[in-house]
């Protein structure tokens, strides 16, 4: 399990280039989420491409929140100054209404050309030739970006795959321990629960010895966690099977770590024997670590 194919749902990416007279730069941050939701926040004029960039994330990625930003600047090639005739006249007929009232004169030319709205800069309009080579190099720019972000989120993976695999060698080890250790056999129980009706038997004479020991016979098949052991042994198994797969397997890790919980409850409960319930009780403090890490993991 040296080389497991598995992403982290945390990472964060980003790439710039520049096509023509414009700068651009795609942002991307993913973190935890139970789907794939990319959210975008895209500059007036690029709407069209929603459509091809939510698809390229879905190519790559099956599960993370996405916050996704694409930041566009363009020089101003000719930045012409135009003048807003509406603007003008309306500024000129109440700078006439102030004037005729204070008696004072109109301001001069380049006082009403500092009032906003009256002098407008009209940058050039890209043409569709040129709105489609940015387009061809922005969507370009993303495939860096969804390349970082990868890499990223497998490095994440990586080091999260080393530590799902030695929690996974703790939780066998501890089944086996469980599994060898003396006190779980039926003999054993049997013979707990014999001294026990033996304490019983020396302290009321009038108590049905037979059924007594019938009772205890029961308790003591009751008791037996053979099958809480076969059942950890073989979600071991699967584990390891589905991190040797690799891809996204979280949803399937947190299924095996609710049944790994299950088990290694149900042994505590059923366990009448200190060593076997300390064994138990550990178990689920790795299994709670097992299933902390999977939390994140696609």
């Amino acid at each position: 399990m040296s080389n497991l194919n598995l992403q982290s749902m945390t990472g964060y990416a980003d790439a710039s280039g520049r096509q023509g007279d414009t700068d651009w730069h795609w942002q991307i941050k993913s973190v935890n989420g139970k789907g794939l939701d990319v959210r975008l926040r895209m500059p007036p004029g690029f709407e069209p491409l929603e459509v091809e960039v939510r698809k390229q994330f879905s190519n790559r990625f099956k599960r993370g929140n996405m916050q996704v930003g694409l930041n566009v600047e363009r020089e101003s090639a000719a930045g012409i100054p135009t003048i807003n005739q509406a603007a003008l006249d309306a500024v000129i007929a109440a700078a006439e209404q102030v004037s005729k009232r204070i008696g004072q004169p109109v301001q001069n030319v380049e006082g009403l050309l500092s009032l906003r709205g009256v002098l407008e800069n009209s940058d050039a309009k890209i043409s569709e030739e040129e709105q489609g080579a940015l387009n061809t190099a922005v969507l370009a720019g993303l495939q860096s970006a969804l390349d970082a972000l990868q890499i990223s989120r497998e490095g994440e993976g990586a080091a999260m795959g080393r530590v799902l695999v030695d929690n996974l060698d703790q939780i066998e080890a501890l089944t086996k321990q469980a599994e060898e250790n003396p006190a779980r056999s039926v003999e054993a129980i049997q013979a707990r629960l014999g001294e026990q009706v033996a304490l019983l038997m020396q302290s009321a004479n009038n108590l049905d010895a037979d059924r007594l020991h019938q009772e205890a016979a029961f308790l003591a098949t009751k008791a037996d966690i053979r099958e809480e052991i076969d059942r950890l042994f073989a979600h071991v198994e699967a584990v390891r099977e589905l991190l040797n797969a690799g891809g996204p397997v979280g949803r399937k890790l947190e299924f095996l770590a609710q049944e790994f919980n299950r088990e290694s409850n149900t042994l505590c409960s059923k366990s009448n024997a200190r060593d076997v319930t300390a064994i138990g009780l550990e178990l689920k403090v790795v299994i709670d670590q097992f299933r902390e890490q999977i939390q994140n993991l696609e």
